[in-house]
Formats: structure tokens, C-alpha cells, sequence
């Protein structure tokens, strides 16, 4: 690595100490002057430089926002405090330790999708995760979010969405959170085949944690075979304005964003009011009238912010199809299809109990399973016309295969 790139790292890992996410005069400044000397500025090491003044200006001002001499004292006002405990080394060597690394915008591998939020983007991103598993494109990926408190009706139509895209290429990104967040990375975990990072986790706290504490181990599953990222540092405690601001990223690295549960004013909207102002796709999942988990989903269609989705078929054409950049000719024989593919968790489940070579009833498929006797009977209704259960008497099933 050379000087300037070291340098780069150690002023960006101490600026995502400095500033809260979404400083807007913080990131002004750091787009007026450049990372290194936006922390001497910021620090009190040197005085702001009035081409650097007019550059905020600049920004601030279209933006709506006040920009004079006085916005930036108060700025720094905030920002002082928190100078005596920068050690971007102690950071950076915090992640690494952790296998993991800073990624900032100068690094070639910087997901492009961020920079969409223009001066909204984050400064760096804290991340972990698989090393063979790089920032998919922004069409292979959409974010699944909703309710921590989820109820069966979510977590069951989450599992087969988030599952149904994975089995089609797709990255599932989430919020790492209880509820319809984790049963997003947990069936992305379990359908994904491949190198690709199977699910992207945007953290409200440093990488180094997993929070919450009852997700640990899901968690360590994504910087396993997915991605965990952060845009503050190591040691950083979630808090609510981090938990808003991580939305944006969620929706900025996403082609759509789908909402399966949501309250009335749940944070799962405020995702999809990003994803929206991105010009980004939003669906939304409908759900019982009677249900307040579902209010914010049916308040999303009222007002034309969402389109209708109800299985992972639908949510792929919102986000638009996998583009492939290779030619034709350099693809060569198409891959076969595996039985597996695009199925649902419950008909994953289902298929993996169905006997090979005998038959067996639809009572000990339900046992095996671990689904109940509606579901065995409605599971298998689909997979015999995938051609993958055969009927071989009353009451008889054995699998079959495309």
C-alpha cells in the first residue's frame, strides 16, 4: 500500500469517528477540501481555509441549508470533543484483527450504488465478510426489510421471498435486526449457492459487535458467507439516529426494496422512503386489514409509494432482470437446472424428505419435514408440477426430478 493510500485510510477512519453518519457539513467539507486536510480542519489543527468555506457554501446552500460562518463554528463545536479519542490506527488494525478491512471511495472496489446518494454518501465502510465474496452489482441485489416484532404470516412469506431470490442469483440486503430482518439473511443464508455474498447486513453499530446480542450467531454466519458492514467505526454503539441513517445505505445498494411487515410508522418505511427518493423500486406485501404489522405495508400502497408483491417472482421483475456481461458465445452450454432451484424453504424442506426409492405417506412427510399436513399436501401440489414429487398409489409420494 503506499503513503497516500495509507493516508487516505487513516483520515477516513478518523473522520467516521469524528462525524455522526449523515453530517451534512461534516461531508461538505470533506468533499471541499479532501479526507486529509478535512481533518486538520476538523480537528482544530488548522484554520478552515476560505476556498474550503466557499466550498461548503456551495453545497449547502441548493441544498436548502444555512451555510454561513456560523454553521461551521457550531460544527465544530460538536465535533472537538470527540478529537481526543481518535486512533485511526487502533481502528484499523481493530478490523483487521477481525479479518476484516476499511473499503472508502478511492478503492476501486467501492460499490458504485453509494455514490448515488451523492453527498449523502458514507465516508468508508467498516467491513466483513467472506474475501471471495465481492460488493455484487446493483441489479443483483434487493434489501428485504420490516417489523422486528414479525409475525408467522412475515417470517414465512420473508423465508420464501428472500429464498426464491437467492435461488435466482440475487444478494439479499437487510438490517441484521430481529424479526423479518434476520429471517431475510437466515433464507438467503440457506438457498445461496456460490461464491457471491449470499446476504449483505448493514450494521447501526461498529462491525466489531453483533447486535442484537440474540442474532450473534446469524450474524458471524453473514461475515462468513456474506457481508457485514458498518459505516462507523469499531467500538461504536447503535443508536437511533444511526439505526435511521443505515437505511439509506440498505436502499442505495439496493435495484428494489421490499417491505413484508411494517407498522404504522415503523423504521422498515423510512428504508423505503429512501429507496423511493433513489428513484429506486419499492414493493410492498399486503397483509390482514385487522393486522397493525401490516399497516405501514398497506399505507405504502395507498399512497402509491409500493407496488403489490406477494412471492419472489414478483419482487425479480421489480428489481429488473440479472444482466450478464459476458457475450453468448462465451457463456457455453446453459447450466442445468437443479432441483432445488427457485424453490421455497418449506418445499426445500419438503423435497429433501421425499424418499428416492420408495413411497411414503403424506402423514410421515409432514413428521420429517417439520411442516404440517395442509402444507405437505399444497407443497406437493407444486412440486409434482415441477415434476419433482411422483404419485405412486393413494397416499403414496416419492421424489422425482426435472
Amino acid at each position: 500500500m503506499s503513503t497516500v493510500e495509507e493516508e487516505l485510510l487513516l483520515a477516513r477512519a478518523a473522520l467516521s469517528r469524528l462525524f455522526e453518519p449523515s453530517d451534512t457539513v461534516g461531508l461538505a467539507l470533506v468533499s471541499a477540501a479532501g479526507p486529509t486536510a478535512a481533518l486538520r480542519i476538523a480537528s482544530g489543527e488548522v484554520r478552515l481555509p476560505p476556498e474550503a468555506a466557499a466550498g461548503i457554501g456551495q453545497m449547502l446552500g441548493p441544498a436548502g441549508m444555512a451555510s454561513g460562518p456560523g454553521v461551521f463554528t457550531e460544527a465544530l463545536g460538536r465535533w472537538t470533543p470527540r478529537v481526543a479519542d481518535l486512533a485511526p490506527g487502533r481502528d484499523l488494525e481493530t478490523i483487521r484483527r477481525l479479518g476484516g478491512e476499511l473499503l472508502i471511495p478511492e478503492d476501486p472496489r467501492w460499490p458504485e450504488a453509494l455514490r448515488h446518494l451523492e453527498a449523502g454518501m458514507p465516508l468508508c465502510l467498516w467491513v466483513r465478510g467472506n474475501p471471495e465474496a465481492a460488493f455484487p452489482e446493483l441489479n443483483r441485489t434487493v434489501a428485504v426489510v420490516g417489523s422486528r416484532d414479525a409475525t408467522g404470516y412475515g417470517l414465512s412469506i420473508t423465508g420464501d421471498i428472500s429464498a426464491g431470490l437467492a435461488n435466482r442469483g440475487y444478494t439479499i440486503v437487510s438490517g441484521g435486526a430481529y424479526g423479518i430482518d434476520a429471517q431475510a439473511h437466515r433464507a438467503a443464508l440457506a438457498a445461496s449457492t456460490g461464491n457471491s455474498a449470499a446476504t449483505i447486513a448493514v450494521m447501526a453499530c461498529g462491525a466489531d459487535r453483533f447486535y442484537p446480542a440474540g442474532n450473534e450467531d446469524l450474524l458471524r454466519s453473514v461475515a462468513d458467507r456474506g457481508l457485514l458492514l458498518s459505516e462507523v467505526p469499531p467500538g461504536s454503539a447503535p443508536t437511533r439516529w444511526r439505526f435511521l441513517q443505515r437505511n439509506r445505505i440498505i436502499a442505495a445498494l439496493s435495484a428494489a426494496t421490499v417491505v413484508v411487515e411494517a407498522r404504522w410508522r415503523s423504521g422498515a418505511l423510512n428504508t423505503a422512503h429512501h429507496a423511493a427518493g433513489l428513484g429506486r423500486e419499492v414493493g410492498a406485501v399486503p397483509g390482514s386489514v385487522y393486522s397493525a404489522n401490516s399497516a405501514g405495508c398497506h399505507r405504502l400502497l395507498r399512497d402509491g409509494s409500493a407496488v403489490c408483491v406477494t412471492d419472489a417472482q414478483e419482487v425479480a421483475e421489480l428489481a429488473g432482470p440479472l444482466a450478464d456481461s459476458r457475450t453468448p458465445d462465451s457463456l457455453g452450454p446453459a447450466a442445468p437446472l437443479e432441483d432445488h432451484d427457485g424453490l421455497t424453504v418449506e418445499d426445500l424442506l419438503l423435497l429433501d424428505a421425499l424418499p428416492v426409492r420408495s413411497s411414503t405417506t403424506i402423514d410421515k412427510l409432514a413428521r420429517v419435514a417439520g411442516l404440517s399436513v395442509p402444507g405437505v399436501r399444497a407443497g406437493l401440489a407444486r412440486l409434482e408440477l415441477e415434476g419433482l414429487a411422483i404419485r405412486s398409489g393413494p397416499d403414496q409420494w416419492r421424489r422425482g426430478h426435472r
